[in-house]
């Protein structure tokens, strides 16, 4: 049985323990050896030389390294295989600076504990620190103190505690330690009980601790998060299975090279050498660091739209994302109750106005709604100055629609000062205050409209006063029930004249019933814009939240988050089905209620297991595990916790979910620009190898030297790459559906690409290396010199038509990318000082006294690649 279940003596039977008295010393110290100190752990950080190892064995870098050592040992030259090398090391640094600034949520999670406890020990009341609290010990809390452990009270007074770290609702909940609950029951719905790390906002309580540190539930909370392990990211496995496909290309391409090389019986030295060529000209060593500085840039133009970026690989992610899970309040919602809605006992009117701005309008006027007015503001114990708000959102917003009739709080409570009060509490639901107004004591009470219906025996309607009779109550609770199916939170208003008292608690009876008001946390307005665009783009949008599931329910249908042949869920729904059907509900459910922290991983984790790319927001402790669990976790950034924010991979700094859509529309660009370049790079790989081997079968030896390769591969490529990386989007792209995580990203268009543009630069270069070496001669290393121009001038060129895999050149505006024009005005000047300078040429073997006609065929026949390029964009 769960302690909220059980009787308070039971409780106290089962921990040994005297109510009076609280633990001895020397039974908290036995305690404290058997169940530990009241803290929580993390799990141990992967050191550095695990993480360098980690990264040393990704396919890519292991190509590279191998292809670095052949090249030194091959050629007896150490120059080539330091620029490979460099590259890896480049590579791994990037990576593991990156994991090492990956986030600790546990350490954030500690921050939230209570510093010390009110704890009676031996019957004195001691203050302690918190660590040395075990089960069995009996403890008190009051305003402002957070929970120290998990604590079943047994004594409450006017007691509320905000549980938001723990449910993600704002309003306090307030506690009742004599309620007799079932089980299962809502953690939001757990009356008699205190939870760790959750504060006390209002009033006082007495209670015993059921759990300390790990066994708490925000302990449940770092359980999960240590559970949670780190995935590879749709690009990461793409870019590895490329890396693989790549290598496995090289080793069957040498392999044949070599035997072809035997049977023209070649030295075994030079078949060496060209096995290097193939090996560096198969392998896009400028790809990792490419990828890298793209998905960076990405992050810091993600930043100037107010999406914080922590993780490089979720700049990606994002694109593939196919579900997006957002949390209700604060990110589809205002977090800011308004009164929308008024009864007069007569006739439903209308509030407009968003939040606590007093600029709105009450669409209609009579005695009552000044009077419901009236009460709404007096019986109150919340204020609003400017900017500053103080005190309980449901009573913020009763202060706005005072405001909204032009009636100043501040004034009005001047005016009529309270003379006596009568707080609120679990027990009665009602509130209620006395004021002299026009020299008459009256007594105004606001709280739940069945309880005060209960304490009412007349009505007021249309300026008069009638008794109250049964027809009248069946119109206030189909008011009543009309409001809380549209997700409003109702209060009723009463009020009566006061002649003499003694004790006010005795003057709730026979009341006037005012009206009611539906009070509500409005869905952003630009939310519903931002969720058709998603659906447009494929994206379906799941709410979770810990309201109930009418109110979530009523706010998703608002959204277009509830349309037909979706469901909602709550999380007691959850717990009586076992997973298979969970999993088959998970595909149609769009709105989780009343769920734990818990039930949120396991949302997630399903949506996974049904082949989703999951996005997961959440501003509260409760939220971080399946934060962490999400491929994309977004925390918020004006009312995120500390904890959600280091469990998450994006931090929005505005709250708006409209920038989540932002985000993922900016994360789809990057993901094509990826394609374009990778493209791009793959094509001149793929043509290096096949050139080389053509070459091979004819008996031309490689026409291009390996240091030649590498420029070409890690230079001259590399800034073109980076300004495609960089391309404006193109039209339609979030009216296509989610990228696929499980698709290649050489797939059959981009196979045609790089299929057509290879085999044209190989033709090209070909031609250029045969014109060098067998027509215009005069030089050893002619035939390779031209082709190097040929190869980078087509490369370069190819830039142009790499900008879109669809659009030709001919459609669009071609010079408008200005980092495309630099890197080829740059990539032309490396060329000249790479053919020109004098030291430069002769590491290049490329001082070969070149004729203006040489250049100009060389220049010429670059030309050819870029057709290629725009001939394949005919084959979709």
């Amino acid at each position: 049985m769960e302690n909220y279940t059980k009787n308070i003596e039971e409780v106290f039977k089962e921990f040994h323990v005297v109510k009076s008295k609280g633990l001895s010393q020397n039974e908290a110290q036995v305690k404290l050896r058997e169940f530990g100190e009241n803290k929580l752990t993390e799990k141990v950080q992967e050191s550095l030389v695990k993480m360098i190892i980690g990264e040393l064995t990704q396919f890519l870098n292991i190509l590279l390294i191998i292809a670095a050592i052949v090249s030194i040992v091959a050629s007896g030259e150490v120059t080539d295989g330091l620029f490979i090398i460099a590259i890896v090391i480049l590579n791994i640094s990037l990576s593991v600076f990156q994991e090492k600034k990956a986030s600790n949520a546990v350490n954030a999670l500690k921050s939230l504990s209570a510093p010390s406890a009110k704890v009676f020990r031996d019957g004195n009341l001691e203050n302690i620190d918190s660590k040395l609290l075990v089960p069995g010990d009996i403890v008190t809390v009051e305003a402002g103190d957070y929970m120290p452990a998990d604590i079943r009270f047994f004594e409450t007074v006017n007691l509320k505690v905000d549980e938001s770290a723990l449910t993600g609702e704002s309003v306090p909940v307030e506690k009742d330690a004599q309620v007799m609950l079932n089980e299962p029951t809502p953690i939001g719905d757990r009356l008699n009980m205190g939870y760790m790390s959750t504060i006390v906002t209002y009033g006082r309580g007495l209670g015993i601790v059921v759990n300390t540190g790990m066994t708490t539930e925000i302990g449940n909370i770092a359980n999960l998060l240590n559970e949670v392990e780190d995935e590879m990211t749709p690009l990461q496995k793409k870019i590895d299975k490329l890396g693989k496909l790549l290598g496995m290309i090289s080793v069957i391409v040498v392999v044949v090279i070599f035997g072809v090389g035997l049977l023209y019986k070649m030295d075994v030295l030079d078949l060496f050498l060209v096995s290097v060529s193939l090996a560096v000209a198969a392998i896009p060593e400028g790809l990792p660091t490419v990828i890298t500085v793209v998905l960076a840039m990405g992050m810091r133009k993600m930043a100037s739209k107010n999406a914080i970026v922590k993780r490089l690989s979720a700049v990606e992610t994002l694109g593939s994302t196919t579900v997006i899970s957002s949390d209700k309040t604060g990110t589809l919602t205002q977090n800011k109750m308004v009164v929308t809605r008024l009864f007069d006992n007569h006739t439903i009117i209308e509030v407009t106005g968003t939040g606590y701005d007093f600029n709105g309008e009450i669409k209609g006027d009579n005695t009552n709604i000044q009077k419901l007015v009236e009460i709404g503001a007096l019986c109150n114990d919340s204020s609003i100055s400017g900017d500053t708000l103080i005190g309980d959102p449901t009573e913020l917003a009763l202060v706005t629609l005072a405001a909204k009739k032009k009636i100043v709080q501040k004034d009005i409570k001047k005016k009529y000062v309270r003379i006596d009060e009568f707080p609120f509490d679990s027990e009665r639901k009602l509130m209620s205050t006395v004021h002299k107004i026009d020299g008459v004591n009256q007594l105004y009470t606001k709280g739940a409209p069945d309880q005060l219906l209960k304490v009412c025996s007349h009505y007021l309607v249309q300026g008069e006063v009638k008794p109250l009779d049964d027809k009248f109550i069946k119109t206030i609770e189909l008011a009543n029930q009309g409001m809380a199916r549209g997700a409003l939170r109702v209060l009723g208003f009463a009020y009566k004249e006061l002649t003499e008292y003694t004790d006010i608690t005795k003057q709730e009876e026979n009341l006037i019933f005012v009206g009611l008001t539906g009070i509500i946390d409005p869905p952003r307005e630009e939310v519903k814009s931002a969720i058709k665009i998603c659906h447009k783009a494929g994206i379906r949008v799941v709410m979770i939240t810990g309201d109930h599931k009418i109110t979530a329910s009523a706010i998703g249908k608002e959204l277009g988050i509830l349309q037909k042949g979706n469901t909602a869920l709550s999380g007691e729904e959850i717990d009586k089905l076992s997973y298979p059907e969970f999993l088959d509900l998970v595909k149609t459910t769009n709105v989780f209620a009343r769920v734990s922290p818990n039930h949120k991983v396991m949302i997630v984790k399903a949506l996974q297991e049904t082949g989703e790319i999951s996005s997961m927001t959440g501003d509260g402790v409760n939220d971080a595990p399946a934060l962490k669990q999400a491929n994309i976790g977004v925390a918020m950034g004006i009312t995120g916790t500390d904890v959600s924010k280091e469990a998450a991979d994006m931090i929005l700094m505005d709250d708006n979910f409209t920038t989540i859509v932002e985000a993922v529309e900016e994360g789809r660009v990057i993901y094509a620009n990826i394609r374009k370049f990778v493209g791009y790079l793959v094509s001149c790989n793929v043509g290096e190898v096949l050139l080389i081997f053509i070459a091979m079968i004819l008996g031309w030896g490689s026409p291009l030297l390996p240091i030649q390769i590498l420029w070409i591969n890690l230079v001259t490529d590399s800034f073109p790459a980076f300004a495609l990386g960089l391309e404006k989007k193109e039209r339609g792209v979030m009216d296509r559906n989610p990228i696929d995580p499980n698709a290649s990203i050489v797939d059959k268009q981009m196979g045609y690409a790089i299929g057509f543009q290879s085999v044209f630069l190989a033709i090209a270069v070909l031609a250029s290396y045969y014109i060098g070496h067998n027509i215009i001669g005069g030089h050893e290393y002619m035939g390779q010199t031209l082709a190097f121009i040929t190869i980078i001038t087509g490369e370069l060129l190819r830039t142009y038509s790499a900008r879109s895999e669809t659009i030709t050149i001919f459609k669009m505006n071609l010079f408008e990318n200005k980092l495309v024009n630099y890197s080829v005005l740059f990539g032309l000047v490396l060329l000249l000082i790479v053919l020109f300078v004098p030291g430069v040429n002769t590491l290049f073997n490329t001082n070969v006294n070149l004729s203006f006609g040489s250049l100009l065929i060389a220049f010429g026949l670059g030309f050819i690649p870029l057709f290629g390029g725009e001939l394949a964009k005919l084959f979709k």
